[in-house]
């Protein structure tokens, strides 16, 4: 693996993955008390309610976690993790609960340039333990 050995990628992969299960859990479970942190700005330019939006990002961040924890399509969840805090940021403000999400993208970021495709897999490459995508 280019830049990070296994142990400390796994290690970040997980941790970032328990992390969007969870949340996505605690989101799903009270998404009104959640969607109180979208800034009103916002919420009167939403189509939908708060409480809608709020179980979308849930489903989210469980799928992102998922992709996270089995190591699927890692690059694809890490990316769109990424971005996905980012805009909790912006629609959310940076205070005492979001300031942390600022750390969240700092390891989300280092999780994709990690596993950011290099070049495009080929079929012979599949499996073999010197292909860089294997």
């Amino acid at each position: 693996m280019k830049g990070m050995d296994s142990i400390k990628f796994h290690v970040l992969r997980i941790g970032l993955a328990i992390t969007f299960l969870w949340i996505g859990i605690l989101i799903l479970q009270n998404p009104s008390a959640w969607g109180a942190y979208i800034q009103p700005w916002v919420t009167d330019m939403l189509p939908v309610s708060t409480e809608v939006v709020m179980y979308g990002a849930g489903i989210l961040d469980l799928l992102l976690g998922a992709l996270l924890l089995f190591d699927v399509l890692t690059w694809l969840g890490s990316v769109v993790g990424t971005l996905h805090l980012v805009i909790i940021l912006i629609v959310s403000g940076v205070n005492a609960i979001t300031v942390r999400d600022i750390g969240l993208i700092g390891a989300m970021l280092a999780l994709t340039l990690h596993v950011w495709p290099t070049q495009k897999e080929r079929p012979s490459d599949k499996g073999n333990p010197s292909s860089p995508i294997s």
